[in-house]
């Protein structure tokens, strides 16, 4: 059976006990990064001592990515059928959630083959909370495009968009936040704006303020970002 499994964004004492069982007693972890999967599997001993012994001693790591994810998709597959136990993992949070894994997922239902989620921490549930908008409701758009062009296109149908007094959550690289801060300042000045930024880390910030104030600082690390409203 496959097990998506969640894993801390930043903080490893935020994995929990299912989470560190679920991986240790895998045959096979499918990792979006190979190499900060081998850490968190040397740490989770050290975080659950009484797990130490437990661990499958065949146990190993295959590299599953976006760029390889549509190759390694019928390997997966029948590694699932022949009940292996397979877990999951992305890089950091939950697989599927801007990360690979829905092309299998598709799969597996299609074919009405059962799996588990095993739930974990996400980027957007802390940013949305530590924003101070309603949480009530919001939308999530991932990471937006590259291109200057679609982001604003993509953030002035949003404004059109009937979810318009909904706070909007997304990624965005260090590299590209002032510009896309610039564009929403074109589009709606008087937007609030929240950039939360490496998230349960060592330096975590949360910076609040309008496109026009929080596009003259710099920034770094990961980033997680809210609008209030484009309205």
């Amino acid at each position: 059976m496959l097990k998506i499994v969640g894993t801390p964004i930043g903080n490893l004492k935020d994995l929990s006990l299912r989470q560190a069982e679920s991986i240790l007693y895998a045959d096979i972890v499918l990792a979006e990064n190979t190499g900060s999967a081998g850490i968190l599997l040397q740490q989770i001993p050290l975080l659950f001592p009484d797990l130490a012994d437990l661990k499958n001693p065949e146990l190993r790591v295959m590299g599953y990515h976006k760029d390889n994810e549509f190759q390694q998709l019928s390997e997966v597959l029948s590694l699932i059928e022949t009940e292996k136990n397979i877990v999951m993992i992305s890089e950091a949070g939950m697989p599927l959630v801007s990360d690979p894994g829905y092309t299998l997922v598709k799969q597996l239902i299609k074919k009405e083959i059962a799996f588990e989620v095993v739930p974990g921490p996400t980027a957007v549930d802390a940013a949305v909370i530590y924003s101070g908008f309603n949480p009530s409701q919001f939308t999530f758009l991932g990471f937006l495009p590259k291109k200057t062009s679609e982001r604003k296109k993509l953030f002035e149908a949003m404004k059109q968009s009937t979810h318009v007094a909904m706070p909007l959550v997304f990624y965005e690289s260090p590299f590209r936040i002032v510009e896309t801060l610039v564009i929403l300042e074109e589009i709606s000045p008087k937007a609030q704006v929240v950039v939360c930024r490496e998230l349960t880390k060592k330096f975590e910030e949360i910076v609040r303020g309008t496109p026009a104030e929080l596009k003259k600082r710099e920034y770094k690390g990961e980033i997680t970002l809210v609008v209030g409203s484009l309205d």
